[in-house]
């Protein structure tokens, strides 16, 4: 018996869904060749689905100055591990496993980036997408010549800030429902995909 999606009802059929949420979680399911359990705990409420999804593909989808994917994701892996958001960081720690292409870093970033065998740029980074999450947050001429330092752009600088509020409110969503992350995401990026 498998644990349940969601404290809170869920489709009993993606085809129960308005078509571009359904649509959605179909291109997904083609690609990642399972549905993530985040999207049917979304589909609870279609517009919230639809505005998440949104503004998370500006986020991470979006061609930037000069954060890779792997840095935004390591950036979800970092915040949400403090956050305690076991779903996030495993589902997201597949993506850094893939992205980068060292089975290990997620591990490591989610349990202590400051001992992690990272670049000082990366550690910038994560140190200071934790003061946002955890802290004030407020850019301070320290901060932003401290990431000018470290050759993150104004645009970057604005990216990790909006990175880790965006999954803060994920990581608040999914502990709220107690959704558990898919199994198939624990060994992304650790073992070869079967062709």
């Amino acid at each position: 018996m498998s644990a349940p999606i969601s404290r809170f009802p869920i489709p009993e059929s993606i085809h129960d869904l308005p078509d571009d949420i359904r649509d959605t979680m179909l291109a997904v399911q083609d690609k990642a060749g399972f549905v993530p359990n985040v999207f049917l705990m979304l589909a609870h409420r279609p517009a919230e689905f639809r505005a998440f999804f949104a503004y998370h593909d500006a986020l991470m989808e979006r061609e930037s100055d000069t954060l890779t994917k792997a840095e935004k994701e390591m950036i979800v892996v970092a915040t949400s591990a403090r956050n305690r958001c076991l779903y996030c960081v495993v589902a997201h720690g597949a993506l850094v496993r893939i992205y980068s292409k060292d089975p290990l870093l997620a591990d490591q970033v989610a349990i202590n980036h400051r001992t992690a065998p990272i670049s000082e740029r990366h550690r910038v980074m994560l140190d200071f997408a934790l003061y946002c999450g955890l802290e004030v947050g407020e850019l301070t001429d320290e901060w932003e010549a401290r990431l000018k330092t470290a050759g993150f752009t104004h645009d970057d600088i604005w990216d990790i800030g909006a990175i880790t509020a965006f999954f803060g409110l994920s990581n608040r969503l999914v502990t709220l429902t107690g959704t558990p992350p898919n199994e198939e995401f624990y060994l992304m990026g650790r073992v070869p995909r079967e062709k």
